[in-house]
């Protein structure tokens, strides 16, 4: 799971207890300028394969955490309960999307959504 904070002009994403050693980070900071938004997807954990580990861990059914490439994209995932999980759609970022575990998705979502540029800030 990651707790969700914010600084000057970023989103913080702290990874809690065990799974910082599973996904081996800590902590992703993530300008603002660089989200495109966020959705409760608890669909997106389901299945098997989540792409090639580099580095992370997957074990189907428990945990998948780290960083993973999928489809040409690069995908940060940290989660354990799929009914908590969000996505996180970036660009120009170092990752494409974060798939993660949050406490309580509706309030992580409406966070995000908040400070995600609109109008002419937003980048297609």
């Amino acid at each position: 799971m990651v707790e969700l904070s914010f600084g000057p002009g970023v989103l913080i994403l702290d990874v809690q207890g065990w799974s910082k050693l599973w996904s081996l980070k800590s902590r992703l900071e993530i300008p603002f300028e660089n989200i495109r938004g966020a959705r409760a997807d608890p669909s997106v954990a389901g299945g098997w394969w989540k792409g090639i580990r580099a580095p992370g861990t997957h074990i189907p059914g428990v945990v998948v955490a780290g960083t993973f490439y999928q489809d040409g994209k690069r995908i940060f995932w940290d989660v354990r309960d799929a009914e908590r999980t969000i996505v996180i759609d970036l660009v120009d970022d170092r990752y494409d999307q974060l798939i993660v575990e949050v406490a309580n998705p509706a309030a992580a979502i409406a966070k995000i959504e908040s400070v995600v540029p609109t109008g002419d800030d937003a980048r297609s």
